[in-house]
């Protein structure tokens, strides 16, 4: 874990912000519903309390003047939810045990008087419930049962509950939304952003500071953009306008009478000229995706490539193959397989070519050998200009450094991109994907 993070939080900036806004109004609205319900449990208590006394006495004092014969028919009518009247001394049990409960005994005794001997026991705790004895004026003894319990709650306030939840939560999944999806705009503009393309501008509508930060970014990239054209520009301008004394300085070493540094300065020359075509190369490679796409069969241009290979005696052969119809820019496919497939059979003595497509449409086509590999430290290394796993600037051993640059500029330009891993039992494979 990096300093600074926290293990449990979500990694994305969509998820924390889901998380903490949720909870928060998860913790907000769980409040305001117990301190509602605590509320009206202390109201519905003391309403409870106010009126059970003078029902009771009501209900005593009719009790006792009632004949002894008849007060049995009564006791339904005047039972509660929470209480009931019994006709006798009742159950044993042991002192009251909460302060409610004898909250409740004063105040019936106080309702009723003292000349009913009024006096009351804890039968049972789990539920609670307690019984208030009292003996009636000729001397029968007379049990009010209470078995108190928090108001009822109605059927539909948990359904109620829940549907608020999915309220919060679809609300806060909509201000995330809509919060987070300019960065991700963003961040796709980032990664899509390419000198060898036109500048795909984030649009500067939405909130103030979102469009400032549109505006701010859409000037950056053009600002890139240029810089790295022009760098490009100077580069293939240079290469290009070097040809012309490399070519005079040939011709004059030419004309020269044979001398021992005769083959050396052609040798010199040669690797200058190289060196200039790979230049001019790899600046025209940014513009690859100014070809128009042709819809075609990629497989059987693959297998044509292969077989022109195999007919002058190269080893390339070819594996799985997908067949199907997809839009490819030929030129630009063509320049970087045969860059991939020459460097298969300089470092690894031969080329395995084969294609295949995702499910998503995605067409994959990979050059596989049998070589050394490269270093997985390196495999990110060798595609950018100039960078060679050896210090030496012979073509025989290394070349200029730029061929596997311009195969993944030159992809890139047209939308798809280039990866190097090493191959299971030995040697590299090259995969290139295309939209």
């Amino acid at each position: 874990m990096t300093r600074g993070t926290v293990a449990w939080l979500p990694r994305s900036m969509a998820s924390r912000l889901s998380l903490i806004l949720f909870s928060g109004l998860l913790l907000a609205h769980g409040l305001s519903f117990g301190l509602l319900a605590y509320e009206r449990y202390q109201s519905a208590t003391t309403v409870m309390l106010n009126t059970l006394e003078h029902e009771v006495g009501t209900s005593v004092a009719i009790l006792d003047r009632l004949p002894a014969a008849e007060r049995a028919r009564w006791l339904p009518r005047l039972a509660r939810d929470n209480y009931h009247f019994i006709l006798g001394p009742g159950e044993t049990g042991k002192p009251l045990a909460t302060e409610r409960s004898r909250d409740v005994t004063e105040r019936i005794t106080r309702e009723v008087g003292t000349g009913y001997a009024v006096r009351a026991q804890t039968v049972s705790m789990k539920p609670e419930r307690y019984q208030v004895h009292l003996t009636l004026g000729d001397g029968s003894p007379l049990t009010l049962e209470v078995n108190p319990h928090p108001p009822a709650m109605a059927d539909w306030l948990p359904f109620v509950f829940i549907l608020q939840m999915i309220v919060l939560l679809a609300c806060t999944w909509l201000a995330v939304r809509f919060a987070t999806r300019p960065l991700a705009q963003l961040a796709r503009a980032a990664e899509a952003m390419s000198p060898t393309a036109d500048p795909r501008h984030l649009p500067d509508d939405g909130p103030t500071e979102v469009a400032q930060a549109a505006v701010a970014f859409n000037a950056m990239q053009d600002r890139i953009g240029l810089y790295l054209k022009e760098r490009l520009h100077i580069l293939a301008s240079i290469s290009h306008d070097l040809q012309t004394p490399i070519t005079r300085m040939r011709l004059r070493v030419e004309s020269l009478d044979e001398a021992p540094e005769h083959e050396r300065l052609l040798g010199d020359l040669a690797e200058m000229e190289h060196l200039v075509r790979e230049g001019v190369a790899y600046a025209r490679s940014a513009h690859g995706g100014d070809e128009a796409p042709v819809k075609m069969d990629p497989a059987a241009f693959i297998e044509s490539l292969v077989f022109d290979y195999q007919d002058v005696g190269r080893p390339v052969s070819l594996s799985e193959m997908t067949k199907g119809v997809a839009m490819v820019r030929p030129r630009a496919l063509r320049r970087v397989l045969t860059n991939l497939i020459d460097n298969a059979i300089k470092y690894g003595g031969g080329a395995e070519v084969a294609s295949c497509r995702s499910t998503e449409g995605v067409l994959s086509i990979t050059v596989a050998d049998r070589g050394p590999g490269i270093p997985e430290s390196e495999l990110d290394n060798v595609m950018q200009p100039f960078h060679r796993l050896e210090g030496s600037r012979s073509r025989d051993t290394g070349g200029a450094g730029l061929g596997l640059a311009i195969a993944v500029q030159l992809i890139r330009s047209i939308g798809g991109d280039l990866r190097l891993a090493n191959r299971e039992g030995g040697g590299l494979i090259a995969r290139v994907t295309l939209p």
